[in-house]
């Protein structure tokens, strides 16, 4: 989602785990404790794109599966998923004939 007020920072990030799937706190924090590593360890291509586009945006990752998630499973999903992102957001800056 584009923001239009100003942020503090270009981009802000959430991060969820359904209640429905997963019943134990311990779960839903440890799902969040990884998505939010793994987006830190990864996150640097997409800042490097919304600095030189001057754009800010928040996203939110939401983790719907129904069971726990490997961290090497995130690992590799992570750049792929910010990857799709910058590829949308490219998309939707560029004007088509």
């Amino acid at each position: 989602m584009f923001v239009t007020e100003p942020l503090d920072f270009p981009i802000k990030i959430g991060v969820s785990a359904s209640k429905k799937s997963f019943k134990t706190a311990v779960d839903r924090n440890r799902i969040k404790r990884l998505l939010k590593e793994n987006y830190r360890l990864n996150k640097h291509p997409l800042h490097q794109y919304i600095k030189g586009s001057g754009k800010q945006i928040a996203v939110f990752f939401m983790f719907i599966d129904k069971t726990l998630p490997e961290n090497e499973l995130l690992q590799r999903k992570m750049p792929l998923v910010i990857d799709k992102l910058i590829k949308a957001l490219d998309e939707t800056s560029t004007p088509t004939s």
